[in-house]
């Protein structure tokens, strides 16, 4: 199994992904270690005094009570008391794999070296991550500003091993205690000392690895979607020409053209997207009695490169942002070497989530849109006026005594309509806090989950519109079945129809959208695909 080196500066958003879902181990760079070790050593020497200075969290308690001093004999109780009051989460639990991540970003923010925490807290961090110790956290709880406080006290809730804490150990929910002796970690309460608490809750890490694992799943999905696109332009005859490069290189968006390219390749070879296939009459082409050239199709097929195009430019930008984040350092206050050699101790705002709450809302709108325009393509494909002789509702004959998928497609419609109320920016809705010392927020964590929730209905959209496309496909075979689908689609087309029970009558739709859905939750669509023609844009 794979081994991870954190230093703090070349974290990427597919590393994060080998540790939460793939158990890759984790460790920090030497030069990480060193300095932290270094910093501490100056910090014990030079500042845990009851003459030093008032340092924010460090001798002074945190956010309204900044002012109240604590004492160098009651530090230790003053960490463990920001630990259990902090530890006020809400809902229900994380999962696994985000903890995961979480803990990873956690790390790596301390090998940026400006935590000030002890080098045995990081390890400790460490032995728990590598040997599958994940803290129970609650998803709610977290506004994104101070940092993600409440999930990542409850994570030091069981590094600590408090008794009322819970982890999971090898998928069984017990004990911090229990589930740290399980692990070979000493199971004995774990002394905090003197910033060591900050430097563990006042970050961004939950929303970091929440977003390093969405957009990781959002590009598949992106992909995906311009594969299913092409099979659907398939379904319909479709015109080539709105893919020809030339188009897109004379309006010179990167996401335009790259989406384009992979239509190209999916379709590479096809004869069933040619006029001479277009020419077929089908029976239920009402609209057409005599053939004449298409000239073009309606947008949600023409425009796709525009729209999908669109939809991956800022994917990119906030692939951009989360990792910027997975390499910060984001606690407070931080600890820096000035020019005399001496440590300084600057309070400032890392810990304010906005870059992830950005790049998440804007995934969010992307993700929204590539599902609105996957929907009006399956609604063209039950369509008679917009399908080009297809069998209304991609009904069975004979029609009417089968009523086809008309329902399966409203299912699709309903869950686009869902995902547009989820695409409310949360980034514009602060709400102060604790007595308004904190007075504006990111709502990051809030930003996160929904759009994990619209990923999740995209999954759904995106597999109506398979199901649909290859039906569409199976329908027509006796009259078009002689036109080749392209090199990328032909292969889609099997690989579908091996799973999907398809037959010319009406039967339980469950057993037809089920496996529809699974090839693309699974991301099959995906590995089907570029098995055919490389790997995608």
């Amino acid at each position: 199994m794979s081994t991870i080196i954190l230093d703090g500066d070349s974290l990427t958003i597919e590393q994060v992904v080998a540790v939460a879902r793939e158990g890759a181990k984790v460790e920090i760079s030497e030069a990480a270690r060193a300095e932290i070790i270094k910093k501490r050593a100056y910090i014990e020497e030079n500042w845990l005094t009851e003459n030093a200075p008032a340092t924010y969290g460090f001798n002074t308690g945190v956010g309204k009570l900044k002012d109240y001093p604590i004492s160098q004999a009651d530090n230790e109780t003053f960490q463990r008391n920001i630990v259990l009051s902090h530890s006020s989460g809400v809902g229900e639990p994380v999962s696994e794999e985000m903890v995961r991540a979480m803990m990873t970003v956690r790390i790596n923010a301390f090998c940026v070296g400006v935590s000030g925490l002890r080098i045995e807290v990081v390890d400790r961090l460490l032995d728990m991550l590598n040997r599958g110790v994940h803290p129970v956290v609650p998803i709610q709880g977290s506004v994104g500003a101070c940092g993600d406080l409440a999930p990542l006290a409850h994570m030091v809730s069981v590094m600590i091993g408090y008794e009322e804490a819970e982890a999971y150990f090898e998928g069984v929910r017990m004990s911090a205690p229990e589930a740290l002796e399980k692990a070979g970690i000493t199971p004995i309460e774990f002394v905090l000392q003197a910033k060591d608490c900050l430097a563990l809750i006042n970050g961004n890490s939950l929303c970091a690895g929440m977003a390093a694992l969405t957009l990781y799943d959002a590009e598949k999905m992106m992909k995906m979607a311009d594969a299913i696109a092409a099979l659907s332009l398939e379904a319909i005859r479709g015109e080539q020409a709105a893919f020809d490069a030339r188009i897109h290189a004379v309006r010179k968006q990167v996401g335009q053209i790259n989406a384009a390219e992979n239509v190209r390749r999916l379709i590479e070879g096809s004869r069933r997207t040619s006029e001479a296939s277009r020419a077929v009459h089908l029976d239920d082409d009402i609209l057409h009695p005599v053939h004449h050239a298409r000239v073009q199709d309606q947008y949600s097929f023409r425009c796709m490169p525009q729209v999908h195009g669109s939809c991956r430019d800022q994917l990119d930008h906030a692939r951009n942002l989360v990792t910027r984040d997975l390499n910060a350092a984001t606690d407070n206050p931080l600890v820096f070497w000035n020019e005399a050699g001496a440590l300084e101790f600057l309070s400032g705002g890392n810990f304010h989530c906005e870059p992830i709450a950005f790049a998440m809302d804007i995934l969010s709108i992307a993700l929204v849109e590539i599902g609105n325009i996957s929907e009006r393509r399956l609604f063209a494909l039950c369509d008679t006026t917009l399908n080009y002789g297809l069998p209304p509702n991609l009904a069975g004959r004979p029609i009417g005594l089968n009523y086809g998928y008309g329902i399966i497609a409203t299912a699709a419609t309903a869950v686009a309509s869902e995902n547009k109320t989820l695409a409310f920016p949360s980034v514009a809705d602060s709400i102060s806090t604790k007595s308004s010392q904190e007075d504006h927020v990111s709502m990051a964590p809030w930003s996160c989950r929904k759009a994990q929730q619209i990923l999740d209905n995209m999954h759904k959209i995106i597999g109506v519109e398979t199901l649909l496309a290859t039906r569409a496909i199976f329908l027509t075979q006796d009259k078009l079945g002689g036109f080749a689908l392209g090199k990328g689609t032909s292969a889609l087309y099997k690989a579908l129809t091996d799973v999907i029970p398809l037959v010319e009558e009406d039967s339980y739709m469950q057993r037809q959208i089920r496996p529809a859905f699974e090839m693309v939750t699974s991301a099959k669509i995906l590995t089907v695909a570029e098995g055919a023609v490389g790997a995608l844009n």
